[in-house]
């Protein structure tokens, strides 16, 4: 399981502001270039949004869910990608004084990265993770997200 954490220098409630953006995800998420509500209430439990990956001409859609919330505190979404499978990903905010404390614990759960899970792509799991929650600090910490925070 690759579990990374990110000490990022605003409150829960700003966190949560973002994480309860949809069209900010392409801004953190390392991999999707953009992303799009596909449900009005994200993020709800089974609310969704559709992402992209480019990797040079090439793109491709998926979908993630939103399997557990707990506002302001905790979000756990299962992302699709097509013939890869799917993977769970967790977000713990942890107050930590003034700031939060990040959580983030993925693994995969069906499908071929399931199948072929195993230290190496722990390895490059932890290394997405490290710039996945440098990107979200700093969306945060430049109050990209609206006042939206429910």
């Amino acid at each position: 399981m690759a579990v990374r954490h990110q000490l990022i220098h605003r409150s829960p409630q700003a966190v949560w502001a973002v994480l309860a953006e949809p069209t900010l995800y392409g801004e953190w998420v390392v991999g999707p270039s953009e992303s799009t509500p596909l449900d009005r209430t994200w993020p709800e439990v089974g609310s969704r949004l559709r992402y992209t990956l480019r990797l040079g001409p090439w793109s491709a859609e998926g979908v993630t869910t939103v399997r557990h919330r707990e506002p302001g505190r905790e979000l756990e979404l299962e992302a699709s990608f097509k013939s890869l499978g799917t993977a769970r990903i967790f977000l713990q905010l942890r107050q930590w004084g003034e700031e939060t404390l990040v959580v983030c614990d993925e693994h995969p759960l069906r499908g071929l990265g399931g199948t072929l899970h195993n230290p190496a792509v722990e390895v490059l799991l932890q290394l997405r993770h490290r710039g996945m929650l440098g990107r979200l600090a700093r969306v945060v910490e430049q109050g990209r997200a609206g006042a939206r925070s429910a």
